[in-house]
């Protein structure tokens, strides 16, 4: 049996909108985009760690 991956969006995100979601897996991170569900990145806790210090941050507020 496939072992279910459990998808998380942020409760920042309503039902109807496409948003990124994050999953773990084998000890990595996946990231997809809801509208691709196809199409996964996956990275290291601590890649995705330094990414969120980097947001908590604000040195990716000029890209929105």
């Amino acid at each position: 049996m496939a072992e279910v991956i459990r998808w998380q969006k942020s409760s920042y995100s309503n039902e109807n909108m496409n948003c990124v979601e994050l999953a773990s897996r084998d000890g990595l991170i996946l990231i997809r985009e809801s509208d691709d569900p196809d199409a996964v990145v996956t990275t290291t806790p601590e890649k995705l760690e330094a990414f969120i210090l980097g947001v908590r941050a604000g040195e990716f507020d000029h890209l929105i």
